[in-house]
């Protein structure tokens, strides 16, 4: 006899994705976990989103937290963008708490002890929370200057004494990543990491500080945690003696894409909400009756210029945390620049793009719980801390200037890696395997992101000659210039533009010197101009290598209007000249976001075609949307 053949399974039965996004719409009805009136409920009473966080845990999150080396399913650091994502996109208070096991386990990661790692691979993906403690009330961001300090203990292992403040989930995890002075002079080699264990700590051997109400993401478990000389094990090391800021100046070159993932989260739905309110609504905010599409304030020729704005806006970002979440696998030893590029840009991109929509909706986008807009407020406030998260704007900045000598020249060089820049800019090519020894304090040869900007411009100008006049590029664009040569044209006109303006910045760069902690203010405008010549670079390596063809078959797949408005929008943030009828693509890209399905989301990696893609029937949508498709089943348990 012949067995039957197993049933076929659909992308969302086997994309972790896809299954999430559809388990969330599932949670979202009236008195389940991701229900938004409860969820919002939850945030004026600053209650951590207990449910949520749970829901997630039994979906099996956690797995992809834990490398798949050491017992999870973590071989794609993209997958774990694009999951906490998807949560950020309905509430960001619970991606950050459910993520900050992901930030706090990611230095054992690095460490890169089989034994210890397995072990925390078990706990984790058994749901438990796992917090990451590094800053003190009084030297925020400086850890050089940390007082919690670890000596040896007379009969083994560690005594842990002082206090950390303001840390995300302290007191609700039963691990914490600490890290502590174990020299009394201090300085890089003069701190250690331990993971501390709560459960085997002596009775009152810590005490848990006040929850520090917060502006935004008011649930969470921002809080604080202080030893009192806490025997630790001698096991509780992580790495060795000295090894803690190393390591977790490594780490961070990790959890700040993190961040970004959180950020694009946010910014999707803030940008989902203004869309469908200026579709839905007259100017000054009244309700459109039936038939009177034609006076919605989406029409309004200023509106649709703002929404074209905000999703380049958006996009731009996204192609920054997309390249520089692949680079961890292809580009390792570069994530000095890019993770810096990338948690400086991202977040200050979002933060602009919300408060412009917020401008565009008025006192709709400020009003509070009960209103049926308050979403837009919540998400609003909830997204101003993660600039703060792993490091602010300022402190990634800071370390972009530190390699500003080196960035230069690997620039006038020309040093790239061509093999690993393919690998970061296709994201439909499988990584190859995360190895943490790769990842380096400093980046030697620069960032081939920003140094294969002139090989890129180059292959443009070799696909403008080789193209007949009036011939296709992109059919399924939307804009007037699209599909035909003259939107390749005008790609490497605008394209050729910010090869001029990343030249004269890189000389700009290399002249810049100074004093140890004298970081002149100029320095400071290099590196944002830098982050948006590495966005833009971003944008059209991705387009070049067909970002959403799912076969990385080249730029005829893949229209030209999300690269122009990518390219219009860095173009006019550095300064540089764009004309009027450049700056249009900005109206047929709020044309494009407009035409999105309600509750679904304007991104690269959700072109329409794909699977990802608006109006596909697995693709992701937000569970406020109404949805049509038929009703989801029920879920199926997973083998253990």
């Amino acid at each position: 006899m012949t067995a039957a053949a197993p049933p076929a399974q659909s992308p969302a039965d086997t994309d972790p994705v896809a299954r999430l996004t559809r388990l969330l719409h599932e949670l979202a009805g009236p008195g389940q976990p991701f229900d938004t009136a409860g969820l919002a409920a939850l945030d004026e009473a600053d209650a951590f989103p207990a449910d949520a966080c749970r829901a997630l845990d039994e979906a099996g999150l956690p797995r992809y937290y834990v490398p798949a080396e050491h017992g999870g399913a973590l071989d794609d650091f993209a997958v774990v963008m694009r999951l906490l994502r998807a949560v950020s996109r309905i509430d960001l208070t619970v991606a950050a708490a459910h993520g900050k096991t992901y930030l706090g386990a990611v230095p054992t990661w690095i460490a890169d002890d089989a034994g210890p790692a397995r072990r925390l691979g078990r706990r984790i993906t058994a749901a438990e929370v796992v917090s990451c403690a590094l800053t003190e009330r009084h030297h925020g961001s400086d850890l050089l200057a940390g007082e919690v300090v670890a000596r040896p203990a007379p009969d083994g292992g560690w005594l842990l004494d002082g206090e950390k403040w303001l840390i995300n989930n302290v007191t609700r995890a039963g691990l914490v990543t600490v890290l502590a002075r174990t020299d009394d002079a201090g300085g890089p080699r003069g701190f250690s990491l331990f993971l501390v264990d709560k459960a085997r700590l002596a009775p009152g051997a810590h005490t848990a500080l006040p929850k520090v109400p917060t502006y935004g993401i008011r649930g969470a478990d921002i809080s604080g945690i202080a030893f009192h000389r806490a025997l630790l094990p001698a096991d509780a090391l992580i790495g060795a003696p000295g090894q803690g800021v190393e390591i977790i100046v490594k780490a961070l070159h990790i959890t700040r894409t993190c961040c970004a993932a959180m950020s694009l989260g946010a910014g999707d739905h803030a940008l989902r909400l203004a869309a469908d309110f200026a579709a839905a609504h007259r100017p000054g905010g009244a309700p459109l009756a039936p038939g009177e599409q034609d006076a919605a304030l989406a029409r309004q020729p200023h509106v649709r210029r703002e929404l074209g704005e905000a999703a380049a806006g958006l996009l731009l970002a996204e192609a920054t945390g997309l390249v520089a979440v692949r680079s961890l696998h292809s580009l390792t030893g570069e994530m000095s620049v890019i993770s810096a590029v990338a948690k400086a840009h991202v977040p200050a991109r979002t933060d602009a793009v919300i408060a412009r929509l917020l401008h565009l909706l008025g006192p709709h986008g400020l009003l509070g719980a009960g209103d049926p807009h308050a979403l837009f407020a919540k998400a609003e406030r909830d997204h101003r801390i993660i600039g703060i998260f792993d490091g602010s704007s300022l402190v990634n900045r800071n370390a972009l200037i530190e390699q500003f000598v080196r960035i230069a020249r690997g620039y006038r060089k020309g040093r790239v890696d061509a093999d690993g820049l393919a690998e970061a800019t296709d994201p439909h090519t499988a990584p190859r395997p995360f190895r943490p020894a790769s990842l380096s304090l400093l980046s030697t040869g620069g960032c081939s992101v920003v140094a294969g900007l002139p090989g890129a411009v180059a292959e443009l100008r070799e696909r403008v000659a080789a193209e007949p006049a009036g011939a296709t590029t992109a059919p399924s664009d939307t804009s007037s210039a699209s599909g035909t040569s003259d939107g390749l044209r005008s790609v490497l006109a605008l394209a050729e533009r910010l090869l001029d303006a990343t030249d004269s910045l890189h000389e700009a760069m290399a002249a810049v010197r100074f004093a140890p902690r004298a970081v002149p203010a100029e320095a400071f405008d290099l590196a944002e101009r830098y982050e948006l010549c590495f966005a833009a670079a971003s944008a059209l390596h991705l387009w070049l290598r067909g970002t959403g063809t799912g076969s990385g078959s080249g730029v005829g797949a893949v229209p030209d209007t999300w690269l122009r408005g990518c390219l219009v929008t860095a173009l006019t943030d550095l300064g540089e000249p764009v004309e009027d009828a450049e700056a249009e693509v900005l109206d047929h890209l709020a044309d494009d976001l407009l035409a999105c399905p309600p509750g679904t989301f304007l991104s690269l990696l959700e072109r329409p075609g794909t699977r990802n893609a608006p109006g596909h029937p697995d693709a992701p949508r937000h569970p406020d949307a109404p949805d049509h498709r038929a009703p989801v089943g029920p879920r199926k348990a997973e083998a253990s």
